[in-house]
């Protein structure tokens, strides 16, 4: 057997020359065309010899790209990579059928994963199939951790991390420190997650982690396209980024078996780890899993809901300090609400449809995950055309939320849109067409489980900036442009700002 190249890139030209040169070689003495003589497929614009549509992928940032291309040739598209079929879907109501009549269908991603690795692993939920497992996953984190009565549950955790957050911040003020926007959160909310899962923080660990979760998210394009040309170059004996996923994984794998061995040994486990653990010993009947299955689960809640919670509140806040007035109007509801008497809290939110609004507007614009992944399991006929079974299925959610169609002003940051009482049209448009206009969390089964949570957290946090402190920025205006080549939107220039204390006697405690 051939020895094993194991290939680490830096350089993202280095891996599109490597790709295809590999990929060229591959397909002359590998490759077999997938059939589709007869089929009628939908329109596919131009693409290259062999590698078909593969530039497309590699392209910066993946969401803008794809969106001039469906403004240029459609909102349903086919494209190929090598001999991968992919749909790209950018029209709220095609997105809206695809989720009423294929739901089932696409509810796997289908992605080849790393056999042993806790990230982008065979033991993961985001990567599991559609099944026993993931039903039973799916179940269990709606019940212990993210549907309405676990997280009334887990208020008092919360609350108390929000307390610590806006400690922090006061001490920041005090000293006339500059934030990092994006840092603070990021504690907030892996403290926030970290405690609800596993009943503890990672106190020792907590910068180790957060360093993992960051890097994990530069990693995850990479591994993206490393899984996508896996097969084709495992032929060739090459291995894309194995070092890198397997530094991670061991670290990651350090980290949690540490943390759950002290659980144990102190018997403080959360509801969900003590859940997961009777699972693992086959106490509960429901299914059987592995240790594995543990903290491969816990990985990916932490890396999807820290790493998109941290980008969420800071592209909030960048919008609202770019925004003078709308920061004015957030101040005088959330003042009205707690009397400034008191620190804003979880249970105000309901009446704080401003806040909500501005949260929404500000996912609208800059969605976590701007490309929805899926993959139909069987072929089928849609709106006329055929799809093959297999096939890699994109929702350009970024898209979707700009579309000028459905959207009015789309590119302006304008809250006032999601407050339906003083919107009719708003809500003629919802009456008169079905439509999937808004989905920063994806939609169908496969939907993102933490999406309460995350409208919880960011909205307190946000509130809390707001309530609290003035922001002393660099400049008339924040910096929007976002970072290439990752899988969620980031700001490519950290928001970095100065707190000013409103009040000079911090609120009381909220625990």
């Amino acid at each position: 057997m051939a020895a094993r190249t194991i290939v680490d890139f830096q350089n993202s030209s280095i891996f599109i020359l490597l790709c295809l040169f590999s990929c060229l070689c591959y397909s002359f003495f590998f490759f077999k065309k997938r059939n589709s003589q007869g089929c009628d497929l939908p329109p596919s614009p131009p693409s290259l010899p062999i590698i078909g549509h593969l530039h497309l992928l590699l392209s910066p940032l993946n969401h803008k790209s794809f969106q001039k291309l469906s403004s240029k040739y459609g909102p349903l598209l086919y494209l190929r990579v090598f001999n991968v079929p992919i749909i790209l879907v950018s029209s709220a109501s095609i997105a809206y059928e695809i989720f009423k009549t294929q739901d089932v269908n696409v509810s796997t991603r289908n992605l080849p994963t790393n056999e042993g690795s806790l990230f982008f692993g065979s033991s993961g939920y985001a990567t599991a199939p559609y099944g026993g497992y993931w039903k039973f996953i799916k179940k269990l984190i709606t019940t212990k951790l993210f549907g309405p009565q676990a997280l009334e549950r887990s208020r008092g955790i919360r609350a108390d991390e929000v307390n610590r957050f806006y400690l922090n911040l006061v001490d920041k003020a005090t000293k006339k420190e500059t934030v990092k926007i994006a840092e603070e959160a990021m504690k907030l909310i892996t403290n926030s997650i970290c405690k609800i899962l596993m009943g503890k923080s990672f106190s020792e660990d907590g910068e180790k982690v957060r360093g993992l979760v960051s890097e994990t998210g530069v990693m995850s394009k990479k591994f993206f396209l490393a899984a996508i040309l896996r097969k084709p170059l495992a032929k060739l004996g090459i291995s894309l980024f194995k070092k890198d996923l397997d530094s991670i994984s061991r670290r990651y794998d350090e980290v949690f078996e540490k943390s759950i061995l002290e659980c144990e040994e102190h018997n403080q486990s959360s509801e969900m780890l003590a859940a997961l653990l009777e699972a693992c010993q086959g106490k509960t009947g429901e299914y059987k899993i592995t240790r594995n299955h543990i903290k491969s689960l816990f990985v990916d809640i932490l890396v999807a809901g820290t790493d998109t919670s941290t980008n969420a509140i800071q592209w909030t806040m960048a919008e609202i300090l770019n925004n003078p007035k709308i920061l004015e109007r957030l101040r005088e509801e959330i003042d009205s609400v707690t009397e400034k008497t008191r620190l804003i809290q979880e249970t105000d939110l309901p009446n704080l449809p401003y806040l909500q609004a501005v949260v929404k507007e500000a996912l609208r614009l800059h969605p976590s995950v701007p490309v929805v992944l899926r993959s139909f399991q069987e072929g089928c006929k849609f709106r006329g055309f055929d799809v093959l079974e297999k096939t890699a299925l994109l929702i350009n959610g970024y898209a979707i939320m700009r579309d000028p169609n459905i959207w009015e002003y789309p590119e302006e940051f304008k809250p006032d849109r999601f407050l339906l009482h003083s919107s009719r049209s708003f809500q003629e448009d919802i009456i008169k067409e079905e439509v999937l206009k808004y989905l920063p969390f994806g939609s169908g089964r496969r939907g993102c489980p933490g999406s309460n949570l995350a409208y919880l957290s960011v909205g307190t946090a946000v509130g809390v900036m707001v309530q609290c402190f003035d922001w002393k920025i660099e400049g008339d205006k924040v910096n929007m442009e976002e970072v290439p080549r990752t899988i969620t939107s980031t700001m490519a220039h950290p928001l970095k700002c100065t707190p000013l204390l409103r009040n000079l006697n911090p609120f009381p405690s909220n625990v």
